[in-house]
């Protein structure tokens, strides 16, 4: 069973997704934090990192994803935010700022989440 690490410290919505994912099989393990996230990736291992921006600090994500990639670790990683509609800011993927596989703005439809998460776990 794939592994799906969900990051993001808005309790509701990560209830919403981890029940989605679980439906479609998944094991899904959920962090509130950069921090505990962090700990959860390294002890756990999972196999998917669904990501917020947002969450003690503005740009947490961004700064989980480039810690991430400096310790060669590369895992696939959705990007989930709503950051973009906050600060007015256009944001999107690249290899320094936003070094991960997908980003998306909230809210996603639910079709579009299943395919991203689909293309990463095979």
């Amino acid at each position: 069973m794939a592994k799906i690490l969900l990051v993001d410290d808005d309790k509701d919505f990560v209830e919403i997704n981890k029940m989605l994912l679980e439906k479609e099989g998944y094991k899904i393990l959920v962090a509130y934090d950069p921090s505990e996230g962090h700990k959860l990736l390294a002890a756990e291992k999972p196999d998917l990192l669904i990501l917020d921006v947002m969450m003690v600090e503005p740009d947490d994500g961004f700064a989980m994803a480039q810690k991430i990639r400096k310790e060669k670790n590369n895992i696939p990683i959705i990007m989930l935010t709503s950051v973009s509609k906050v600060t007015g800011m256009k944001f999107d993927k690249d290899e320094e700022m936003v070094p991960v596989n997908e980003f998306f703005e909230k809210p996603l439809a639910r079709d579009k989440l299943l395919k991203a998460v689909k293309k990463y776990i095979k």
